[in-house]
């Protein structure tokens, strides 16, 4: 079952099952982040409780997305108890690129190089145990991310503003700190490839911007093997297009791994809080020398997740230094 969220003509909000063209809306629900608790309080699935609540109002799919009442699959009532996190050199085809970006004449292999290759070693342990942990970054909270059809803004000191075609794994934390997984959607990881190629160690920074995810959630567990395309639209051509792979077939750590990694830390089960967590890319046009520009448009699309994940470019204009001010 795909589900999404929608503001409806009113003003108002609903979530919606993905019914070919049509939503078909749930009934006393407005939100998947208030469907989840109900879930979890019931001890039952996303799925099962959406069905429950299936009702007679249906919306045409295709008006919602061309009038831009869609939303991201889950959000959360107050932006700052959302994050945004994700975990890179995950993927098999992943080590290549960064090591290329990172290359220094007199080393053998790269920092990205080793923690990939630990990746490969330990990242994929057996039930019970605990593999090698991956590299971590966090992108900000709910402010940060945008719907599709929405525009991701780089802002005026980015020096790149490159899509990453990924999966995002998406939770709520239970009453009792338990992270309940609600399921997957596609998700563009918007980064500064520049940045991040000056030096390594500024990673941190090129991973602060704005991401997308959506539009449908895919409830239940994630297929082995995950296959799209991703593309840049530019005016009316396709300056680039190439297919991307994800799922577990396709990546060097686990997803219990990953989901471990992150949820070890007290300070992300914090009851109430949602999260948002990108599982990494091997894909990149930025790897193929493109340089996007403010009205690109980019299109990450997979037959698993329903409809493609879709987002303009636009840049942010007139940054001035921040002054800080003493009391």
């Amino acid at each position: 079952m795909n589900l999404v969220q929608l503001r409806l003509r009113d003003g108002g909000r609903a979530v919606g099952v993905v019914d070919g063209d049509r939503l078909r809306l749930l009934d006393g629900v407005a939100s998947v982040y208030e469907l989840a608790g109900q879930a979890i309080s019931r001890g039952t699935s996303l799925a099962g409780a959406a069905g429950a609540r299936l009702g007679q109002r249906v919306e045409s799919y295709d008006d919602v997305i061309a009038q831009r009442r869609i939303l991201n699959p889950v959000d959360h009532p107050d932006p700052a108890h959302l994050h945004v996190t994700g975990t890179g050199l995950t993927h098999l085809g992943s080590a290549a690129t960064r090591a290329a970006m990172h290359a220094v004449a007199d080393q053998e292999l790269t920092d990205s190089m080793k923690m990939f290759r630990m990746g490969v070693e330990g990242g994929r342990p057996l039930p019970g145990q605990i593999g090698v942990q991956p590299e971590w970054f966090f992108k900000g909270d709910g402010s940060t991310v945008v719907p599709p059809e929405g525009e991701l803004v780089a802002p005026t000191f980015a020096e790149d503003a490159g899509e990453e075609p990924e999966i995002a794994g998406l939770y709520v934390i239970a009453g009792d700190g338990t992270p309940w997984r609600l399921g997957f959607a596609l998700g563009n990881e918007f980064s500064d490839h520049v940045m991040e190629r000056r030096n390594y160690l500024f990673l941190a920074h090129s991973k602060l911007r704005s991401s997308s995810f959506g539009p449908e959630l895919r409830t239940g567990a994630l297929p082995p093997s995950v296959e799209g395309t991703s593309a840049i639209r530019r005016e009316r051509r396709i300056i680039w297009q190439k297919p991307w792979l994800s799922g577990e077939a396709n990546m060097s750590h686990s997803l219990a791994n990953l989901e471990h990694h992150h949820f070890k830390y007290r300070a992300f089960r914090r009851p109430g809080d949602v999260h948002v967590h990108f599982f990494g890319t091997a894909t990149l046009s930025f790897a193929d020398g493109i340089r996007t520009q403010p009205g690109d448009r980019f299109e990450i699309s997979c037959a698993a997740f329903g409809r493609p994940l879709r987002n303009t470019l636009a840049a942010e204009r007139g940054e001035t230094p921040v002054v800080v001010r003493a009391l």
